[in-house]
């Protein structure tokens, strides 16, 4: 993903896919590989038959083409003695695996965040989901993927969602129509256990939670969903996301714009207190 300081960046992988592509991650790990080899006095061609893997397949891994297999990991790291660094390397890569190409960029600067807002008219947002409802999730896309993709979507989903008790001093805000709620989305157990979880996360106290009612006369989020997230040294950035695409947006005057948007949809969306009493109501029902 290209990022620049001022300006819109859009990227997106190949369409239907959210496999890895070659990467700076990827990349890493095949200069880490490559650096142990040389060490260890190897070649391509001599280590290769050592680790049982072919000659092209070791150098499209170091030259970051491939991911690679575990298999593989535990083979150089015992003929190389790596020191378990190539291990940690590729389980840094597999945090990542399970992230849209086009998301990595902003799921790095989430886990910097001193402040995350997020509003969602589609779908309950990733940080709040929970496994059966994402399983749910990745198990409808289409083109359909296979279970070890789906795995490594859930398991990097679970692994993102650690921020929210991992940075107590982050405060995350959270505005979300009702009607995700409503959808019923994978069965009245699956929602329920999703309303529960919410419900328990906007216990904590620095998250936030709001519901937009499905009756509401004026409503300033109408142009879709967004993200909005202040660094550490006060930079504020912002997200949005189409189908196989997403777009971080630094521009000062836009992101300000958005700003403007999300403040008066918390004026619009029910309070606090009201949002949790209607999520109880739904989760009685």
């Amino acid at each position: 993903m290209t990022f620049r300081e001022h300006g819109r960046v859009t990227s997106s992988s190949a369409p239907g896919t959210n496999e890895p592509e070659p990467s700076e991650g990827l990349k890493a790990f095949g200069a880490a590989l490559k650096s142990f080899r040389k060490r260890a006095g190897y070649t391509q061609e001599a280590l290769a038959p050592e680790i049982g893997y072919s000659t092209h397949f070791l150098a499209s891994i170091e030259q970051g083409r491939r991911f690679p297999p575990p298999r593989f990991v535990d083979q150089v790291e015992a003929t190389l003695d790596a020191f378990g660094t190539l291990r940690l390397v590729v389980h840094q890569l597999s945090r990542q695996r399970g992230l849209a190409s086009w998301f990595r960029r902003w799921a790095q600067l989430e886990q910097e965040a001193i402040t995350l807002y997020t509003y969602e008219c589609r779908l309950i947002p990733g940080l709040l989901q929970t496994p059966a409802y994402a399983e749910i999730l990745f198990a409808n896309q289409l083109p359909p993927v296979g279970d070890e993709q789906i795995a490594a979507q859930l398991a990097a989903r679970i692994e993102r969602q650690r921020l929210l008790t991992e940075r107590p001093n982050t405060g995350y805000s959270f505005i979300l129509e009702e009607h995700l709620f409503l959808r019923n989305m994978g069965g009245s157990e699956v929602t329920r256990e999703l309303i529960d979880h919410v419900l328990a996360m906007a216990g904590r106290r620095n998250i936030e939670l709001q519901i937009m009612p499905l009756a509401r006369e004026t409503h300033a989020g109408l142009d879709g969903p967004m993200q909005l997230l202040e660094t550490p040294d006060n930079r504020w950035f912002a997200y949005n996301e189409g189908q196989e695409s997403g777009q971080i947006i630094s521009d000062p005057k836009v992101v300000s714009m958005l700003q403007m948007r999300y403040a008066r949809m918390r004026s619009q969306a029910l309070s606090f207190e009201e949002s949790l009493s209607l999520l109880e109501r739904m989760r009685g029902a």
